[in-house]
């Protein structure tokens, strides 16, 4: 691993879960961690749990709500205050026992896992070093829903929570493969961080997430997250999808090219408003 203890880190998703063990374990190393969240309360407790296992820089938390835009862009600005950022951490998501529509006019799960990480990033581009790093957690449910550029709210047809809810992660495979081909200079990857014990889906989901057997834990679904924000980037493969540590390949849909352009297009024009 690289000696990267005096680099910076901005962790979405960290108030629980694998961001907010990523966060631990990069306080650990001496990170500086900015740690991004929605909810006040469990923002707070994540903040405190990471500043007392710091080794370096005080952690900073910033609040916000991927339902809407304007929150997202709103710490943006407070995150570009940052001297740099090393590490980018899009690990917010969501899913949803029912289509909602946020104040934006898009459907909440593919804007909360896709559209404002997307916004975020591309917001933040610039306070990244030659060699800085785009993650993005994804899933193996990427193979459930089927990607559609040209509805990606899902306007057509019946909504189902968990084919949108893979469809926003096959969003975030293609984003960071086409991140890759667009900004060269940066590393961009995504990983599936395995099927964890969680408070995490619908309340069906919430309690075989708890009670399954078998299940990783957010330490260990973090591993992957860690991994490829600190081994050096010659033994990474620019824009791959991974677990556990290893490359997979996703649905083949997902490595065209002429589809991944029309899919970061389509993103563009959705976060304008």
């Amino acid at each position: 691993m690289e000696d990267l203890t005096a680099s910076t880190v901005v962790v979405t998703g960290a108030s629980s879960g694998v961001g907010r063990a990523a966060a631990v374990d990069f306080a650990r190393r001496g990170w500086r961690v900015a740690l991004v969240g929605r909810d006040h309360d469990r923002l707070d407790s994540a903040y405190s749990l990471v500043r007392d296992h710091a080794t370096g820089p005080e952690p900073i938390q910033v609040r916000a709500d991927f339902a809407s835009f304007d929150s997202v862009r709103e710490a943006a600005l407070e995150l570009a205050k940052l001297d740099r950022i090393d590490v980018l951490a899009n690990n917010a998501g969501v899913v949803t026992s029912r289509r909602q529509t946020t104040v934006d006019g898009h459907e909440l799960t593919i804007q909360t896992n896709h559209l404002s990480p997307f916004l975020l990033t591309t917001l933040l581009k610039d306070q990244f070093p030659a060699g800085g790093r785009i993650i993005s957690t994804a899933s193996m449910a990427h193979s459930w829903g089927m990607l559609r550029p040209d509805d990606l709210d899902r306007t057509r047809g019946p909504w189902s929570a968990w084919l949108t809810y893979g469809a926003s992660k096959a969003a975030n495979i293609l984003f960071a493969a086409e991140a890759a081909r667009r900004w060269p200079d940066l590393l961009s990857f995504s990983f599936h961080p395995g099927v964890i014990r969680s408070n995490f889906g619908t309340p069906l989901a919430k309690l075989f997430f708890q009670i399954a057997p078998g299940l990783s834990t957010p330490e260990q679904g973090a591993d992957t997250l860690v991994y490829l924000a600190t081994a050096p980037g010659e033994s990474l493969v620019n824009g791959a999808y991974y677990a556990e540590r290893k490359v997979l390949r996703p649905k083949a849909y997902l490595v065209d090219e002429e589809f991944a352009a029309r899919f970061w297009a389509a993103s563009e024009r959705a976060v304008e408003n």
